[in-house]
């Protein structure tokens, strides 16, 4: 079944692997690689191998200054956002004076 925006962009149904829901696709991917693994041609990456995988990862993403800037820009209003007590409209809340019963 194909929705109102593939059939707009002129794109074809989905076949095979594609058609089956999420749940078929990971168990069918999931007992590829059980396989992979019993056979001895899967591949299992060491500390080093990922510590390094993730620092090319890293580097490459880096290197454009724009997406690191929006990053930065939301990490920074999700912690001011958590600050205020994810409420809404700026103004920060009276505290209330203890000494005032």
């Amino acid at each position: 079944m194909t929705t109102h925006d593939e059939q707009a962009r002129g794109r074809r149904s989905k076949r095979g692997f594609a058609a089956m829901d999420k749940e078929t696709q990971r168990m069918i991917a999931s007992k590829g690689g059980q396989a992979a693994h019993q056979k001895g041609t899967a591949h299992e990456f060491t500390p080093d191998e990922a510590r390094r995988a993730g620092q090319k990862g890293g580097e490459a993403v880096s290197r454009d200054r724009e997406h690191m800037a929006e990053i930065g820009r939301k990490g920074g209003e999700s912690r001011q956002t958590a600050r205020n007590g994810n409420r809404q409209g700026g103004e920060p809340e009276a505290k209330p004076n203890p000494s005032q019963g």
